[in-house]
């Protein structure tokens, strides 16, 4: 809602209050303004001057030498390529140094061997529209009306000297979507007198009920339908104040009529709309609802086809506007329209919202209907209107009117207990005071009873009540208090603490987070080579998909793991580390099939996914090994594996603890990488999170540094090429004992010097004693079990 101050000073003295001062207050008041504009910000030394000679370039046919008076002592000198200047007309003149609209600086040059001094200016120049400035000419400078004064500033002269404020308008208060309603806010405010004047409208001959009947047939949808009726109408051109005033507030100006009930619309709240009567078959109105299929052609030249469920205005032949959206075309104000019919009417909000957006077009009639408009506004907003028609002689006013009002005009009211509204704010606010606060507002108050105005639909309890007060009091004077009683105190659960702590952990590893859709399209089980058989297709569909690509719960993240790494190689990323926390759907299921009625059970996973020219199956599993170990996760192994499809036979391993499988790490098929367009080799992890979460260790505890030393061997392994390395590890880390301190893979080597299907693997193991120096008398115990264990179980011998 834009609100120019010189239309809020017709209504409250804001004399002594800056923009900024206005914006500050009224939004703590609350009436947030959003900000405020110069409308002629940007404009600069742009004056009226009256063309005094003109005369033809002598060295240019098309050019025109202007001795012109801006003002100044001496007449100054223009040359211009317009053809429409003449001696005796006052027009806009950019003088030396000035600003257009457009943020052009135009300064004094010579054209054709002589000087100018500045140049004229069109309506184009100055930011404005033909609709604003009607007499301007399409093409050519502004010749302006009257006689201005030469030497004044063209903003003074064309009302563009105007501070227009812009306001949030909240759904609750449609009251303030004018300028009456943002007025008294104002008064309020800064506690100043508010003025409000009653139209009075000057009746001339006629009788309104000889020439119009109305009847509403639906009141629950139409509570009141005023109208009145004009005659001898001339349609033209608004004056420059009226168009001035409506351009400030944002609304084109059109013609006089239209612009009236657009400028009653702004000052009172109230839509209105203006019917051509010669088009009214029979003199009737009729406020019904459409039959279905029915067909109107709005102002907007846009054919409807309306349901039953839409409320329209007609006569006794044709729809001829759909209530508090739009007129129809059938009915339009044309410049043949000799006598009009002025309607303001209180229509259903949630009504006009649901026609509006089914037959696609929102208004500002619409957008002010939906939110619930006080019926008594429609009285005066009719009467205004006619009161414009005779003072811009744009008509006659038929005597008399016809409303038809069904709508409840008792007033509410509530208890007014300040004690109650003290409690509530931690404030110590007189009675009295609450009541002149509330008066400011347009409350009535009488005892211990508040009358609520119509106005104000927002109200209906106490706590409403006891917003007023504080916003008018100043949230910023409310002392500042404990809360009464215990508080309760939140925080993060202990899966949120370890989430977060997952969370923080993968960042640490070089892995950025990503969040994906829940849902996925079929083709991605395709895309993952999952088996047809397999029970992740069992997926649950969604009822309203935005499309097939959205339309299944996804069962298994790994798709849009994989889409990720896509889209990153699609932006030219050499290289990518990327986790989720992400959940899987699964369907509850009844002898085999979905049960619908019941939601799937959620599952988090946790993926690391990597591509580059420095990834590999082993860097990923360093990774997975160090999230392990800082998560307190030990007894973790990893056993090959061929039987996932989405990843490579030779290079994926099941990740297990306590020999239960709680994921996968690996490299992605050939395959299945093709499908997701990656051209270079991908590797993921899936982890159960859920499983890790209850089955860590405590967080360890403070250990002292050992005072004795380590004592480190190394040994050298032959064993056939197929024997796993974990599978030794886990051997040793076994048989070594107590003094068995840690266990490292240092080598693997295949070569000339090993036997065809063997391989070295060489270890290195460190043993310590916490009370003791350990001897070899400690240590060659363990080695030797260590040795015949391997020996025994896996053929593997120490390498000569």
């Amino acid at each position: 809602m834009k609100l120019p101050i010189s239309w809020l000073n017709e209504y409250v003295n804001t004399e002594g209050l800056s923009p900024a001062d206005l914006t500050r207050e009224l939004t703590m008041s609350g009436s947030k303004v959003e900000g405020f504009e110069d409308l002629r910000q940007g404009i600069e030394n742009i004056v009226t001057g009256q063309i005094l000679s003109v005369e033809k370039h002598p060295n240019a046919d098309k050019l025109n030498v202007c001795a012109v008076n801006a003002g100044g002592e001496a007449p100054i000198q223009i040359i211009t390529a317009a053809q429409n200047v003449f001696a005796g007309a006052f027009v806009p003149v950019a003088l030396h140094k000035s600003t257009l609209a457009d943020g052009t600086k135009i300064t004094k040059g010579n054209l054709r061997g002589l000087p100018s001094d500045g140049m004229f200016c069109s309506h184009a120049e100055l930011g404005l529209t033909k609709h604003f400035i009607p007499y301007a000419a399409e093409d050519g400078i502004l010749i302006l009306e009257g006689e201005p004064k030469p030497g004044t500033d063209i903003g003074e002269v064309l009302g563009l000297n105007e501070v227009v404020l812009e306001f949030e308008i909240t759904s609750n208060r449609p009251d303030c979507l004018s300028v009456t309603g943002l007025a008294r806010e104002t008064a309020a405010t800064f506690n100043r007198p508010l003025t409000v004047n009653a139209p009075t409208v000057i009746e001339g001959s006629g009788d309104i009920t000889k020439m119009l009947s109305i009847k509403v047939e639906n009141p629950a949808l139409c509570p009141r339908y005023t109208a009145r009726v004009c005659t001898d109408i001339e349609i033209k051109p608004s004056p420059a104040w009226l168009r001035e005033r409506l351009h400030a507030a944002g609304i084109r100006p059109i013609n006089n009529i239209v612009d009236i009930t657009n400028y009653v619309m702004l000052e009172y709240g109230q839509p209105m709309h203006a019917f051509d009567y010669s088009t009214l078959h029979d003199g009737k109105i009729v406020v019904r609802t459409a039959t279905e299929g029915e067909i109107i052609t709005t102002l907007d030249g846009q054919e409807h086809k309306l349901t039953a469920a839409a409320l329209v205005i007609a006569d006794d032949q044709k729809p001829i506007a759909v209530a508090g959206v739009m007129g129809g075309m059938n009915t339009e104000i044309t410049e043949k329209t000799n006598t009009i019919v002025f309607e303001s009417a209180n229509f259903n909000g949630p009504s006009v919202r649901r026609t509006a957006k089914y037959i696609g077009n929102r208004t500002d009639a619409s957008s002010r209907y939906e939110k619930g408009l006080d019926a008594q506004l429609t009285d005066p907003s009719v009467e205004r209107a006619c009161q414009l028609v005779e003072e811009l002689g744009a008509g006659k006013v038929v005597k008399g009117k016809i409303d038809v009002n069904n709508a409840d005009s008792t007033p509410k009211t509530i208890a007014l207990d300040a004690a109650e509204i003290n409690a509530f704010l931690g404030t110590d606010i007189t009675k009295e005071t609450m009541c002149e606060y509330l008066t400011r507002l347009g409350f009535t108050a009488f005892g211990d009873t508040l009358t609520i105005p119509s106005f104000r639909n927002d109200i209906e309890r106490m706590c409403d009540v006891a917003e007023e007060v504080a916003r008018i009091f100043g949230y910023g004077n409310i002392p500042a208090s404990h809360f009464g009683g215990g508080l309760i105190r939140s925080g993060l659960s202990e899966v949120q603490i370890f989430e977060k702590t997952v969370n923080e952990l993968a960042r640490a590893l070089g892995f950025s987070e990503i969040i994906t859709y829940s849902f996925i399209s079929p083709k991605f089980y395709d895309g993952i080579n999952l088996a047809e058989d397999s029970s992740l297709r069992t997926s649950t569909t969604i009822q309203n998909p935005l499309g097939e690509d959205t339309s299944l719960m996804r069962t298994t993240a790994l798709p849009s793991l994989l889409n990720t790494l896509r889209l990153n190689q699609n932006h030219r990323n050499m290289a990518a580390r990327v986790y989720e926390l992400a959940k899987t759907y699964h369907p509850v299921l009844q002898d085999g099939a979905v049960k619908e009625a019941e939601l799937p059970e959620e599952k988090k996973v946790l993926l690391f996914g990597a591509y580059g020219a420095e990834e590999s199956f082993f860097t990923l599993k360093g990774c997975i090994e160090a999230f392990f170990a800082e998560v307190n996760m030990t007894g973790v192994t990893y056993e090959a594996t061929e039987e996932n499809t989405a990843y490579h036979k030779t290079q994926t391993a099941n990740i297990l603890h306590n020999g239960k499988n709680i994921g996968i790490i690996g490299k992605i098929s050939p395959k299945v990488c093709k499908a997701f367009e990656l051209d270079i080799p991908a590797f993921a992890a899936e982890l159960d999170i859920a499983y890790i979460y209850a089955n860590r260790e405590a967080a360890p505890l403070y250990t002292p540094l050992p005072k004795f030393p380590a004592v480190t061997r190394d040994i050298a392994l032959l064993c056939g090429d197929q024997v796993p390395v974990g599978k030794l590890m886990e051997v040793i880390e076994k048989k070594g004992g107590k003094i068995l301190e840690a266990v490292d893979l240092f080598d693997v080597y295949k070569g000339a010097q090993i036997a065809e299907n063997q391989k070295s693997v060489a270890f290195a193991l460190t043993f310590r004693d916490k009370e003791k120096t350990l001897t070899d008398d400690d240590i060659n115990p363990a080695m030797t079990a260590i040795l015949a264990a391997l020996e025994e179980m896996y053929g593997a011998v120490l390498r000569s």
